[in-house]
């Protein structure tokens, strides 16, 4: 400890001796400060290094003599002798340093606080580099941790004040984090997850590891060439752009992502001549879970909207520790909210997060709480990018910038879009904007006007629909993408439907009582999916789900879960609804049941066992808990995924028939849609159940399973009433299998099973829109997943070629989607907000081609409005 302090002593008194005889302009001051403070560091060790380089970020704290100074510290301290580098490099690979690289530069291109690297060629060809924990370091860390800890665990004794802010658990934090800083594998770890994450980003990049090279002391990957970001000037993008992108690139890893970077300055940095951002050390990198992103992100939507009470409320709930329940505290909610108020409203046009962060500090402080670790460590990621985004651009909106995140579930759209929206369909909509407002007054619509989480500011009313198009009720036509959700395959006042709901219409429509049609619809049904014996009817795609889940656990009777997967919907009853929207919680490959609202019983989701779509987790989820589940339902192809997972469906199959557990497929939407027997058909995997909807009622509401016998007679009396309670599922609905239902639904398939090319003239549709607009992205530059099969579409703005549904969900700009939608209609086009869109036999290649072309203008404008970050 003693040879810590004196070279820190040494240091003190120099600078202030140096201060006594000369004093100069604040410029020089600021230097010598600077000077002072990486001379400090050096003497310190790592530890102080560290803290000098998060300094050197930090205009605002600084002047900018000191903080000039400082820079050096973050990639140019004096490096250790090649000797040395060799030693710990043929130790750690237990040969010959030759026997590994073809070459290997003795000069270190970087040397900082824990580690420096040297350019090397493998044997190969590959340029890589080479990260080498420096000589000793590791012990001197660990003594000055040891020091820091001792001086913390003092004060904490002695201080009240400090046993109130935590800072012991805090210095434990540190300390763990900084331990792990020198174990490369874990650094190797942290690269892989980031890189995952930004495979195909425009502008944010990761090296490439050479995992098998790779030790606790050496870590080698891709050598990036490029600038320091401190010569951010000398590239070809400008400052301002570049403090966006880095922003754009942090928020990122928060919001959507999960996997943060926790220190990211300016020497960890390199940036391309045309702008690309690459990281280049991972050595500090937090782990959000799903429950902190979206406490992150409810937090500040809460905050920016001025709800001070529920933003103290969700801040303390998700990021603050404390000993007693502070939301009890009067005085704590009153001054947490007075903090909040300052800097979202009175400060909001000049945002600044470290004077954020101080205050709600102060207030968590004065209360004996602190963060959580995890919050700790994105307040340093947030601060170090403020500190350098503003570097490069003194005129940053940092808060601006960060609200494309922070209300990323929002139904806001920009200023611009808006301004534009509202003159638009004020003009060409005025009898929409009046039915809306009508509506306010004694309608609660939650599939079209109050949606759940996205409520429709520019609602559609429509006045009737004719092919391919809706009229509404101010006279635009507009070419339909919705298909009524799914259900008109051949189009608005198909002939077809048509004559058949006009001859039933003649009489008075049947229900709850036998007639031949619901017979005819259930012979159709069961010959439509091979392995079928029965059908039960109903009257919706959530009631089939329903009946199906009673039938399956009245065959297994003593099981408790229902097995689903993550993301799948399966229509608005409680357990059908777990984990089917934007709210998950888990791991990817075990995620936990989730509430998918209000109003669901705790007891509902915990009978839920929730897995991963095409993971092979699910499958040994489903052995290990056999006993316990009733069955396993999913969507065999989720509505626009564009691809059936068949080698995972016939695993599922086995694995079911092994267990004798009942397997559900969902599709309600893919029913015939897909083809004229489902998914089922194309995958050759044959289900227990099939819960059926949409398509096969012709245009009106109608549902169905179908399947084994042994199941679905589980529905049929026995003739013993007390047998029927003991042994049978009741399964209800007047209106199910009704006259209308049944003569419209049997038109519409026998017509499809009549005309097969329907569904390759579908196919063909759907290749040509699907080209044309990726070619309109591609050749913008814009990032943008598309996936289009079998007539069904799903469009995100973002990077990510997504795997799962947690990942098609994480940085998706919900933002860039509905002001897409909204747009769109001001071109003749309805596309359904922030949902699949689908074509029908009814669209011409004409109507396809207006889509594509409106497609293309709409990103253009989208563009120059700066919906998308460049």
């Amino acid at each position: 400890m003693t040879r810590m302090i004196q070279p820190l002593r040494m240091m003190v008194m120099g600078y202030y001796a140096t201060r006594a005889v000369k004093a100069g302009p604040v410029r020089e001051e600021g230097a010598r400060m600077g000077s002072f403070l990486t001379k400090l560091a050096m003497a310190g060790g790592p530890f102080y290094i560290k803290l000098g380089q998060i300094l050197s970020t930090r205009s605002d704290l600084m002047p900018i003599g000191a903080v000039r100074a400082l820079q050096s510290l973050q990639d140019d301290v004096p490096a250790d002798g090649f000797a040395a580098t060799r030693a710990t490099l043929e130790a750690a690979y237990g040969q010959r340093l030759e026997d590994v690289f073809a070459s290997i530069e003795e000069m270190p291109v970087a040397s900082a606080s824990i580690a420096q690297v040297h350019r090397a060629r493998l044997k190969t060809g590959e340029v890589v580099a080479v990260k080498v924990r420096r000589r000793r370091v590791k012990t001197q860390m660990m003594r000055s941790l040891r020091f820091v800890t001792f001086v913390t665990n003092m004060m904490d004794r002695l201080v009240p004040k400090m046993r109130k802010m935590h800072a012991r658990a805090r210095m434990a934090e540190i300390r763990r984090l900084l331990s792990d800083q020198l174990d490369f594998r874990i650094e190797l770890r942290n690269l892989q997850a980031l890189r995952r994450n930004f495979l195909n980003h425009e502008y944010i990049g990761t090296p490439a590891p050479y995992p098998d090279l790779c030790r606790e002391d050496v870590l080698v990957m891709e050598f990036v060439e490029g600038v320091r970001a401190l010569d951010y000037a000398k590239i070809d993008v400008s400052p301002k752009q570049m403090a966006a992108r880095l922003q754009n690139a942090i928020y990122t890893m928060l919001y959507f992502d999960g996997v943060v970077h926790g220190d990211p300055h300016p020497g960890n940095m390199i940036f391309s001549q045309d702008g690309k951002i690459t990281f280049i050390d991972f050595g500090i990198v937090a782990y959000l879970s799903e429950d902190e992103k979206w406490g992150l992100s409810s937090f500040y939507y809460a905050a920016t909207n001025h709800q001070w009470e529920l933003a103290v409320r969700r801040f303390t709930k998700c990021f603050v520790l404390s000993d007693v329940q502070l939301l009890d505290d009067a005085g704590y909610c009153t001054d947490m909210a007075a903090v909040l108020q300052h800097h979202f409203q009175e400060q909001a046009d000049n945002w600044n997060t470290m004077a954020f962060f101080n205050d709600v500090t102060q207030v968590i402080n004065a209360y004996g709480a602190t963060y959580t670790p995890n919050f700790t460590k994105a307040e340093l990621a947030m601060m170090s990018c403020e500190g350098f985004a503003t570097q490069m651009d003194p005129t940053i909106d940092i808060w601006e910038n960060a609200r494309n995140f922070s209300d990323q579930y929002s139904p806001f759209v920009s200023d611009e879009i808006r301004d534009y929206l509202d003159a638009w369909y004020s003009q060409n909509c005025p009898n929409a904007l009046a039915l809306r407002q009508r509506a306010k007054g004694s309608l609660v619509a939650s599939t079209h006007l109050d949606r759940y989480f996205f409520p429709s500011n520019y609602p559609v009313f429509v006045e009737h629909g004719a092919g391919a198009r809706i009229i509404d009720v101010d006279g635009n036509s507009l070419i339909d993408l919705s298909c009524g959700y799914g259900p008109n395959i051949l189009g608005y006042g198909n002939r077809v439907a048509v004559e058949a709901q006009q001859k039933t219409a003649e009489t008075t429509n049947i229900n709850a009582l036998g007639h031949a049609l619901e017979v005819d619809l259930a012979e159709t049904l069961v010959e439509a999916f091979p392995g079928s014996d029965l059908a039960v009817m109903s009257n919706s795609g959530t009631e089939s789900v329903i009946h199906a889940l009673r039938l399956c656990r009245t065959y297994r009777p003593r099981a408790r879960y229902v097995v689903k997967c993550e993301g799948h919907y399966h229509g608005f009853s409680d357990q059908a609804m777990v984990s089917s929207w934007f709210r998950v919680k888990g791991e990817t490959a075990d995620p936990e049941p989730v509430a998918g609202c209000q109003g669901t019983p705790q007891d509902v989701v915990d009978n839920t066992r929730v897995v991963q779509f095409n993971h092979p987790r699910s499958l040994e989820v489903i052995r290990e808990n056999a006993a316990d589940i009733a069955c396993v339902l999913l969507e065999p192809m989720q509505a626009g995924s564009g691809k059936i997972e068949v080698n995972y469906l016939k695993q599922l199959r086995e694995l079911c028939t092994e267990l004798d557990i009942p397997l559900v497929f969902d599709e309600v939407v893919t029913g015939f849609r897909v083809a004229y027997g489902g998914v089922q058909t194309l995958a050759g995997v044959v289900p227990d159940v099939t819960c059926l909807g949409k398509i096969m009622g012709g245009g009106l509401p109608a549902g169905a399973i179908v399947g084994k016998s042994h199941i679905l007679e589980l529905g049929r009396t026995t003739g013993d009433p007390f047998r029927d309670y003991e042994e049978r599922a009741f399964l209800g609905g007047t209106m199910s299998g009704n006259y209308q239902s049944c003569a419209a639904g049997l038109a519409v398939l026998r017509h499809l099973k009549a005309n097969p090319a329907i569904y390759q003239g579908l196919t063909d549709k759907t290749a040509y829109l699907r080209d044309r607009l990726t070619a309109a992205a591609a050749v913008r530059g814009l990032n943008m997943n598309l996936k289009a099969g079998y007539s069904m579409f799903s469009v995100s703005f973002t990077h990510k070629m997504p795997k799962h549904f947690r990942e098609a969900l994480q940085g998706a700009n919900f933002k860039a989607t509905l002001a897409l939608a909204y747009l769109m209609r001001s071109r003749g086009v309805y596309m359904p907000e922030l949902h699949g869109f689908l074509i029908s036999d009814a669209h011409s290649m004409d109507d396809l081609a207006h889509v594509a072309d409106a497609f293309e203008s709409c990103l253009d404008q989208m563009d120059g409005l700066g919906m998308f970050v460049r």
